[in-house]
């Protein structure tokens, strides 16, 4: 038996203060008294844009200036196939309310987990969570010209979210580095991800752990808590299923487009790139020759924004 299949528009309304609306749904409805981000089904001939303009004006009373996409997500129930476009949206008129009656709150990033939501809305709340520029540091070994670097793309490119990469390093020096980096990120509020073996939460207390893709083929099941980030390098569509079915919480994919250092690689493309990403079940960022210039083009196509080392670890500014 077919199911049937219901395409959903909906917002992560966000404010100056970072603040997320969230509405709770009627304990009538189906999965009723759990919270969502406020938006509906698309009407006959409706693209989502359309759909969530018209939602949020009758849901919430504001008119939208600008919206961005933010992630699309599939998602299997008994009955039916659900399709969540989620759109962020930072640029509107009015101040939101709760037209239809439906309790409306204004959360915090990090308070989001602490509400119940449908078990479809867990990789938007990764995607609301995560921010659009993922620094990989570079293979730098000399410690001052490490940090100085970290520290400007910290402050002046207000990079928020780093994996520490040094695969030339041994142990004690990793260590090393890596609690620096750590108190740095700190600083910064940055969140850290050690690309390391996932036993090193225990030594060094980062934010999270980056599978290398290797890593990440061997594992039966999440490696670490679920109060840790768990991201995952990815190269095609058995490694994205694979960080799906570990519940990684995003990961890179990769190479999308040639780079100074692999002129000649054979490259995943715009086109082939979109299609793997309307199929992940996490939020994902284009890695492979991407630099700032490429982030509307990598958000248009589905992903949550680009990661890099070269673009964001320049020594020419």
């Amino acid at each position: 038996m077919m199911k049937r299949r219901v395409h959903v528009a909906a917002a992560a309304v966000i404010r100056e203060d970072g603040r997320v609306l969230i509405a709770r749904r009627p304990a009538t409805a189906d999965q009723g008294g759990l919270w969502e981000f406020p938006g509906g089904k698309l009407a006959p001939y409706e693209t989502g844009f359309e759909a969530l303009k018209r939602e949020l004006s009758e849901e919430l009373g504001i008119q939208i200036r600008r919206a961005q996409p933010l992630i699309r997500v599939h998602h299997e129930y008994p009955d039916k196939h659900i399709l969540l476009d989620v759109w962020q949206v930072r640029e509107y008129e009015g101040e939101p309310y709760g037209r239809e009656g439906q309790p409306v709150r204004w959360v915090g990033v990090d308070d989001l987990p602490n509400y119940p939501f449908p078990a479809a809305n867990l990789p938007i709340l990764r995607a609301v969570a995560l921010p659009q520029e993922y620094l990989i540091t570079a293979e730098e070994p000399d410690e001052t010209v490490f940090l100085e670097r970290l520290e400007r793309a910290l402050r002046e490119d207000s990079i928020r979210l780093v994996q520490l990469r040094a695969k030339t390093l041994d142990d004690a020096a990793y260590q090393a580095r890596a609690e620096s980096t750590l108190a740095l990120c700190r600083r910064y509020g940055a969140k850290l991800l050690l690309n390391a073996d996932p036993a090193w939460l225990e030594r060094v207390d980062a934010d999270g752990i980056h599978l290398t893709s290797a890593r990440l083929m061997t594992l039966k099941q999440r490696p670490i808590p679920a109060n840790k980030w768990l991201g995952a390098s990815t190269h095609g569509d058995e490694q994205l299923a694979q960080a799906g079915h570990i519940d990684c919480d995003f990961v890179t994919l990769s190479p999308l487009a040639p780079t100074p250092s692999h002129p000649d690689a054979i490259t995943i493309g715009w086109h082939d790139f979109q299609q793997m990403v309307e199929t992940a079940a996490m939020p994902v960022f284009a890695l492979g020759g991407m630099t700032r210039h490429h982030a509307n083009q990598a958000r248009g196509v589905g992903a949550q924004g680009i990661a890099s080392i070269r673009d964001f670890w320049r020594d020419d500014r």
